[in-house]
């Protein structure tokens, strides 16, 4: 006799936590509708100018590299100058700013010089997926930026590379491509990172740990470290920036290239790395100058060994986010380090960050669907054969 009473309040019981966790829900997204009103308003306006211009090629191109330029900088900003931001919060922002566009400014036009106006270190012209620049645009070849910068807002470090690029693969191949490069410098980062600071615990702890004597040596060596790091991943990113414009710019199409993202960067130091920079602060000991050139060094050492193994665009965010998951894994544990978060908490962080990672990716592959009838029929020639 008593127990359909007390199924009868379990059944209660749950559907009125169903209630708590669906109300907390969405007291969360009306806070970020409220609190990001003016920043959605924006987006707004600006995928009208994307539906606006899009028909007409000559308009569109610079309209669309302007929505990447500053949307791929946002977003990738974690992965090279994340650290340097934060391990260089005491420094004043335009001293930072003109550092890192100036090595911005020299690099691309190395590029440009050398390789005949490319300013992509051919990840482009070399890649036959995206040798032939863009003769007409799709809306969504423009919005496609826009969604990155509000999953940039969500502090989401999704790959620039899936989400800017694959829209304009000529098929599959280059995808396919992206994919099997990016995924292998996940793991090569993940497992590099475990060796480096897991084999090499205690003379890193030692580093870390060592009397601030020498701190203005080791304030040096990061500033040059983060501006190879940051030279090397233009290298591989500008591609993503440069897809939407001419294989070969002219100088004054060089210039307007060099100039917008020059004064991008000044924007976001401004806003010392805006909303995506929490991806980075909350690691353990990145706001260290000697913790954080350790990480530069190991990611530009890995940068540059996938640059010279092909020219086929990567994810450099893939990349990151492994070094990052494996050396959180490491300092979890090694019992060389005194400062470290549980198991539990350290796996939440590298399942989140793959998660964001793997949804951008996802996000990419369905808007290069939707955009590119090449990809459409070898899907649709794929599921009937």
């Amino acid at each position: 006799m008593d127990q359909p009473p007390k199924q009868k309040k379990r059944k209660v019981k749950k559907t009125f936590q169903s209630r708590i966790i669906g109300n907390k829900r969405y007291r969360i997204l009306r806070l970020f509708f409220i609190k990001e009103r003016n920043f959605l308003r924006l987006l707004l306006f600006l995928f009208i100018i994307a539906g606006v211009f899009y028909p007409y090629p000559k308009i569109a191109m610079w309209v669309g590299f302007a929505f990447a330029g500053y949307s791929a900088i946002a977003n990738d900003s974690i992965q090279t100058i994340g650290t340097f931001l934060s391990s260089n919060a005491d420094r004043k922002w335009w001293q930072l700013w003109l550092f890192i566009a100036g090595i911005f400014a020299l690099t691309a036009t190395y590029s440009w010089v050398t390789y005949g106006g490319d300013v992509s270190f051919e990840r482009l012209t070399k890649t036959p997926a995206f040798a032939q620049a863009p003769e007409s645009f799709a809306f969504l070849q423009l919005a496609a930026p826009l969604i990155l910068l509000l999953l940039t807002r969500l502090r989401m470090p999704v790959s620039t590379t899936f989400l800017l690029l694959s829209t304009f693969s000529a098929d599959s191949s280059g995808i396919i491509g992206m994919t099997q490069k990016s995924l292998s410098g996940y793991f090569v980062a993940f497992f590099t990172a475990i060796f480096v600071w897991y084999v090499a615990a205690r003379l890193i702890t030692a580093i870390v740990s060592a009397d601030m004597k020498y701190y203005n040596i080791w304030r040096i060596a990061q500033w040059v470290i983060s501006g190879i790091l940051w030279s090397v991943w233009i290298m591989q990113d500008a591609a993503n920036i440069a897809v939407f414009l001419p294989r070969s710019l002219n100088f004054w199409q060089f210039f307007a290239f060099v100039s917008y993202i020059f004064f991008g960067l000044g924007i976001l130091f401004y806003l010392r790395g805006d909303k995506i920079q929490k991806v980075i602060t909350e690691k353990s000991d990145v706001t260290d100058v000697r913790g954080a050139t350790i990480i530069d060094l190991v990611y530009a050492t890995i940068l540059y060994v996938f640059k010279n193994l092909s020219n086929i665009p990567m994810s450099t965010t893939w990349v990151f986010i492994g070094l990052l998951g494996g050396r959180e894994l490491s300092m979890t544990l090694s019992k060389s380090y005194s400062k470290k978060n549980n198991i539990t908490s350290t796996l939440r962080l590298i399942g989140k960050d793959i998660l964001f990672a793997f949804i951008g990716m996802v996000v990419s592959i369905l808007l290069a669907i939707a955009v590119n009838p090449v990809i459409q029929r070898e899907i649709i020639e794929l599921f009937t054969n």
